[in-house]
């Protein structure tokens, strides 16, 4: 069975993050791409697929062959376009951040059910290749017990932050949903968390956040840290690993953006492909007490995979990839770091979904 889809929104996410990946699935076919004004020169490779693109939303929304509809516009749009997509009868892919709020998530879910349509949000990052290594060493399980973890995303990109804006434009809210995201996937649902989220070049008021260390704990023994800081100019690991046996560190980004990038295309043989010269390495004691140091290739990204999920969903009725509550939390998690008026070091107790 094949499903056809349309998207709304021809930026970066689109054309970078999507279609890449979903036209080569062979069970999805995107129908409509829809735009408030649509680029010719870009869209003509597309149109070349037989792609149609419209600048009238209605013809998307009112067509009954488009079964699903994926939205890649601001973030200040999301929620909205999403309620529209429901309200016509389909079912929806959000890019990150998924919505503004909680009411708002709790919202679009309870009216998706009233509809029989699914929403989800877009967490192509459980398919990065560097996560990957993370999850099959600690589903392993030879790190013993998992006490600590830092998850990692840094820049070097001084001065891009520093005017006033939307929180959902600013860090946290761009990086943090993916890091929250892969953590609920591992974890489930913190008990406490700890916020430290500022601009760290300015001290203006309202400054857009470069900067977040956030820290999600499990009870006494587990305790997660995902952190970004965008004036880091020296590698840090993107993720270390502490276990009761043993320990894991793993540099280097995934390689799928840098590959897009260079005009590299998934189809392409080695697209994503890790340099064995940042292959993460363990350390751990075998069952004879003997201490083990080796190398964990690096898992190859796909994040066609989550079309993969969306599609089994839709068809076969699978449990979506990102569940509500995970998509919930990821959410009041975010939402909670701006609660309070100076909320750059502050605790709460997160209430049930």
């Amino acid at each position: 069975m094949t499903l056809k889809m349309g998207f709304i929104g021809f930026g970066k996410s689109a054309t970078r993050y999507h279609l890449p990946y979903v036209l080569l699935r062979e069970n999805i076919q995107v129908k409509t791409i829809m735009n408030l004004k649509v680029d010719e020169a870009m869209a003509a490779p597309y149109r070349e697929k037989g792609i149609g693109f419209t600048e009238n939303i209605d013809e998307l929304l009112n067509d009954p062959e488009i079964s699903f509809v994926t939205i890649c516009t601001p973030p200040s749009t999301h929620y909205g376009l999403a309620k529209q997509v429901i309200e016509a009868g389909k079912s929806v892919v959000v890019e990150k951040p998924f919505c503004d709020s909680v009411e708002h998530a709790r919202e679009l879910f309870a009216l998706a059910r009233e509809h029989g349509v699914v929403v989800t949000p877009y967490q192509n990052r459980r398919f990065d290749g560097d996560y990957l290594a993370v999850k099959q060493v600690i589903e392993q399980g030879f790190l013993g017990d998992i006490l600590e973890v830092e998850s990692h995303i840094d820049y070097f990109r001084p001065g891009t932050s520093r005017q006033p804006g939307a929180k959902e434009n600013g860090a946290f809210y761009g990086l943090g949903i993916h890091q929250m995201d892969r953590m609920l996937a591992l974890f489930g649902r913190p008990e406490t968390v700890t916020y430290d989220i500022r601009n760290n070049e300015t001290t203006e008021t309202g400054a857009t956040d470069n900067y977040f260390d956030v820290d999600l704990h499990y009870g006494n023994q587990l305790k997660v840290k995902v952190k970004t800081n965008y004036t880091v100019a020296k590698d840090y690991p993107r993720f270390i690993v502490h276990g009761r046996n043993g320990s894991f560190i793993k540099y280097g980004e995934d390689q799928q953006e840098n590959d897009l990038k260079a005009g590299i295309m998934p189809e392409i043989a080695g697209f994503g492909e890790d340099s064995p010269m940042l292959y993460g390495i363990a350390k751990y004691r075998n069952a004879n007490g003997d201490w083990i140091e080796k190398q964990i290739k690096t898992p190859v990204g796909d994040y066609g995979r989550f079309y993969d999920a969306l599609y089994e969903t839709l068809v076969n009725g699978a449990e979506p990839l990102v569940t509500e509550e995970q998509a919930v939390t990821a959410i009041e998690i975010l939402e909670n770091g701006f609660a309070a008026e100076s909320p750059s070091v502050y605790k709460l107790k997160i209430p049930n979904v």
